[in-house]
């Protein structure tokens, strides 16, 4: 199951620097900076993130500010400059490398991918570049092979050598009849790239995307070199925040090791929308969803009759998402450098408020009587508990192993978090005690039983 609360409670006191934008209120509501605040300010009054904010209409940005710090050891702040590692964003640019070979005429995306890697298994016979796009391959993907962040975070491996770790087992399913996420299809898609191009996919990207749309402070990761202004990363503990474990970068390779800046990042959303990056018919291509609200590289959706294209990434330490309407020419970039930090959701928030398909819950208030119908703990799993306390006419939620958060009432047994992207249901009747909740989550309805007293 996905954590529910963010941890790392016990951390000191965010820092927090703000850059002042004099450009007019274009988004839907015209105190946008303000309600934007107000919707960051439970993340970091619970001390769940830490991070650089960027949101834009027109390129030309409406609300822009960072929190926390990029070394907490230091004390040095985050800033518009700080560099993060972005994680599965990554994705978008590898998805563009390809289809600017596409472009070149140089590949397929119908190619089959036993074209260009050659030790391909006969089971993959079917499997093509489009399937490694859209998460439709049925090739295992090796970050959710069992301890393979524990056994081989620390160890670099070439692009061949992370393929060949689930080369042989089964696909688990026929190519293109179900969809799951696959960070071995874009390692092959980076191989890809490499075998057609004959530049590395450090070398790609940045010669023919991140230099030509003068993105200065982006490229390819890499531990060993010193990159100025490069945020360190953190990771939620039940003891508070601590050092993000190490991550030899030849791992994410072209699935997660980039970096970037809030600001690269809108160049990067203009480039989308006004350079002639990629060819219509490609650019159509990447932003097509193929059946499962998914492109390439872009997640894909319709919001209250408005298109939505976003993509979250989370590595270790670090935690980030972008959400763009396309159409209404707004774009929301949340990056973090805490690993608990939901930037995803507040990327998809913050851009839906500028849009104005999107407003924060109205909490409700109901009688202390009420409130203790719901306290108790409650079992989603053998191994995690959600623990609903009363303090005062507030109600409180605590995981397993996690820290407290507050949770708000928008209807008589129905609650929602305001550091979480989740609701919370409970089964009551009359006067007597709740005897379940459902959390609401990820598009997902979890129901756990009342425990029992013991």
């Amino acid at each position: 199951m996905k954590t529910l609360i963010p941890t790392g409670l016990a951390a000191a006191l965010l820092l927090s620097t703000s850059s002042a934008w004099a450009a007019q209120p274009t988004c839907a509501v015209a105190d946008y900076a303000q309600q934007a605040r107000d919707l960051i300010a439970p993340y970091l009054e619970a001390q769940s993130f830490s991070g650089s904010i960027l949101v834009a209409k027109d390129g030309a940005p409406v609300w822009r500010e960072s929190f926390g710090a990029a070394d907490r050891e230091w004390d040095v702040p985050n800033t518009a400059d700080t560099k993060f590692r972005l994680g599965s964003i990554t994705k978008q640019f590898t998805a563009t490398a390809i289809l600017q070979l596409v472009d070149q005429g140089k590949l397929s995306v119908d190619d089959p991918i036993s074209k260009y890697y050659v030790d391909a298994p006969a089971a993959w016979s079917k499997v093509t570049i489009k399937h490694l796009l859209t998460h439709t391959s049925g090739i295992p993907s090796y970050t959710a092979l069992p301890g393979f962040f524990e056994k081989n975070s620390m160890s670099p491996l070439s692009p061949d050598g992370i393929i060949k770790l689930t080369r042989d087992m089964p696909l688990e399913f026929e190519p293109g009849t179900k969809y799951n996420y696959d960070n071995t299809g874009y390692i092959l898609l980076g191989y890809v790239i490499e075998k057609v191009s004959g530049e590395t996919y450090a070398d790609y990207v940045a010669k023919h995307i991140f230099t030509p749309l003068g993105m200065k402070d982006t490229g390819y990761d890499v531990s060993g070199v010193i990159l100025r202004h490069r945020a360190s990363g953190y990771k939620p503990t039940k003891d508070g925040w601590k050092n993000a474990d190490y991550l030899d970068m030849t791992l994410p390779y072209a699935a997660g090791s980039l970096y970037s800046t809030t600001g690269d990042l809108l160049i990067w959303d203009r480039a989308l929308t006004e350079r002639e990056i990629l060819t219509p018919a490609s650019r159509q291509a990447m932003f097509t969803d193929y059946g499962n609200h998914y492109g390439f590289g872009w997640g894909i959706k319709p919001v209250a009759g408005h298109d939505q294209v976003s993509h979250g990434g989370g590595i270790n330490g670090f935690s980030t998402g972008i959400s763009r309407y396309p159409k209404d020419g707004v774009v929301a970039i949340v990056l973090a450098n805490y690993g608990g930090s939901p930037s995803n959701s507040i990327a998809e928030n913050l851009a839906g408020l500028c849009v104005g398909t999107w407003r924060p819950p109205k909490a409700i208030t109901l009688p202390t009587a009420t409130l203790d119908r719901y306290v108790g703990a409650y079992v989603l799993s053998p191994t995690f508990t959600l623990t609903i306390t009363r303090q005062g006419d507030q109600l409180i939620s605590q995981g397993t192993n996690q820290g407290p958060a507050p949770i708000y009432p928008s209807a008589p047994g129905e609650f929602f978090l305001k550091i979480v992207d989740a609701q919370i249901s409970f089964t009551q009747t009359g006067d007597a005690v709740a005897t379940a909740l459902v959390l609401h989550q990820g598009g997902r309805d979890t129901t756990a039983p009342r425990a029992a007293k013991p």
